[in-house]
């Protein structure tokens, strides 16, 4: 079938799911009710079900910074440990059982959390639930709890242990995200297993978004995470203490304020090190902007593209350069050695039949490097929830479903069952031989690198689940990151040969070498 209507053709076979990337670890009946572990802490990401459409090796790009941050802010008389249930090393330690149980929600794995929580409870641990989830929902997750955290975790956790040393643990803490960025200590990645991920350096400069798109969880009603930043040099910092050649930028916009993405930049640029983040499109509006970044190590950028019509991006309330004017800026990213990968987004309200052969077309033709996909998403509290809630379109409120890769709302313009066949074929249709071809790099040196990414991201997935549960994961990046940071380094080079000379590089180097130690 071809045409508008070959997204709406099931596969002759469906995609493998391996049953560890589906099903949560059994959890162990208790068996004796042994005393808690005094002053210790174990902070929980619990298990949620993998998506067979996408790559499995996404799920282990980088760990938890939320979880890590947390375990900074611990006070010193605490030990605290970290359990990440993906890894697939079962559930999570309970002999003897840790004193305080710190789990983060998410929509998705709720009541994954919340069998985690009644377990540890069981054992006479005292549990705490935070993250995004508890902050738009704590009415619901308060009686799976002791205590529950709302708002900026790093400043309730201490209080919540001192509270617990003191014997007078309240049920709720409260704490607006208006504390100086600066004072957050380091997160603790000594605790994460370094060859667990393809980095443990995932960084933070930036907090919240100055966008407000209808359909985003930071757009949820009574979430209010104002935008702040850390000083370049404390990230400088960091990314240099963790050693790793790649870092990950995990803000929901790193261009959010362009000045201080420049001296972010200046800071970063003697490090040597190849670092990936997200940023909106109007980057690309300085050119010199996109340049420094270059300069400093960007060497692959996540763009939230959306839609490739303007109507949708107008009722999302999404702000960025119109449609038509994407692939030019594609083109000065990858003019400057940045690669560029796409998310996307569909069952848009303008989204008919023809909205997922004319997605693929269009990445072909601009050759993105990756794209990941998503179908339209009402998260409760937010104004498309509300939305489609008046207009009687939501289908039903399993939450596991809020995925983005379910169907949860009635469409506009598609079937329910077209919106899900469409997406469904987008990630089958990029990761074709024919579309990775396509989309390979236009100079022969950068294929090794490229291929090599594409068939292991995705190519590989029953492949996943043996790297991961086994700690291969940093193991089989590793010798792809060196092939992509080479050939950084020579986009570097072009670059540098252009500019104007000043001081030398070594000079310049290690005089940012030594303000980062001195600050």
């Amino acid at each position: 079938m071809n045409g508008i209507d070959a997204p709406f053709s099931r596969p002759r076979r469906p995609p493998r799911l391996p049953r560890a990337m589906t099903v949560a670890p059994a959890l162990v009946p208790r068996a004796r009710s042994g005393p808690v572990e005094r002053r210790l802490a174990l902070l929980v990401n619990p298990f949620y079900p993998k998506s067979p459409h996408g790559s499995f090796g996404k799920h282990v790009l980088t760990p938890s910074l939320s979880l890590t941050s947390i375990a900074g802010a611990t006070p010193w008389n605490w030990r605290v440990q970290f359990w990440d249930e993906n890894l697939l090393q079962g559930p999570p330690p309970a002999d003897p059982p840790p004193e305080v149980v710190g789990i983060t929600v998410h929509l998705t794995f709720a009541a994954r959390a919340y069998e985690l929580a009644a377990w540890f409870r069981s054992r006479g641990s005292r549990v705490v639930l935070g993250g995004m989830h508890v902050n738009t929902s704590p009415g619901e997750a308060e009686p799976h709890a002791d205590a529950i955290s709302v708002g900026d975790g790093v400043k309730t956790w201490p209080a919540i242990l001192h509270d617990v040393e003191l014997g007078t643990l309240q049920r709720r803490y409260d704490a607006p995200f208006d504390r100086d960025y600066d004072g957050d200590p380091p997160p603790r990645r000594d605790l994460v297993s370094r060859e667990a991920f393809l980095t443990t350096t995932s960084v933070i400069a930036s907090r919240g978004c100055r966008n407000r798109c209808s359909f985003c969880y930071l757009a949820t009603e009574g979430v209010s995470v104002p935008h702040a930043v850390r000083d370049p040099k404390d990230v400088a910092r960091q990314i240099l203490a963790d050693r790793q050649p790649l870092a990950v930028f995990v803000d929901n916009n790193l261009g959010a304020s362009r000045s201080y993405l420049r001296r972010l930049c200046a800071a970063l640029r003697p490090l040597d090190t190849v670092w990936t983040a997200a940023v909106t499109l109007d980057v690309t509006d300085d050119h010199s902007l996109v340049r420094e970044m270059s300069l400093a190590g960007c060497g692959g950028v996540f763009i939230g593209f959306e839609t490739l019509n303007d109507e949708n991006l107008a009722s999302a309330n999404k702000r960025g350069p119109r449609a038509e004017d994407y692939a030019r800026r594609v083109r000065i990213f990858r003019d400057h050695g940045i690669q560029v990968n796409g998310s996307f987004v569909v069952g848009f309200d303008a989204d008919r039949r023809d909205v997922f052969t004319t997605l693929a077309q269009w990445i072909d033709a601009a050759r993105l490097e990756c794209a990941t996909f998503h179908i339209l998403t009402p998260y409760p509290g937010t104004p498309l929830f509300r939305q489609m809630e008046q207009q009687d379109r939501i289908l039903h409120r399993d939450w596991a479903l809020y995925d983005t890769a379910h169907v949860v709302f009635r469409p506009k313009h598609l079937t329910p069952d077209e919106l899900q066949l469409g997406y469904e074929w987008l990630y089958r249709r990029l990761f074709s031989h024919a579309s990775v071809w396509a989309r390979r790099p236009a100079v022969p040196s950068g294929w090794p690198a490229y291929f090599a990414g594409a068939y292991l991201y995705k190519h590989a997935n029953q492949l996943w689940p043996f790297l991961i549960r086994h700690q291969l994961v940093h193991a089989a990046w590793s010798p792809l990151v060196e092939l992509a940071r080479r050939r950084h380094m020579r986009t570097r080079r072009r670059l540098q040969r252009s500019e104007p000379t000043t001081l030398s590089t070594a000079a310049v180097s290690e005089g940012v070498r030594s303000a980062i130690g001195a600050g």
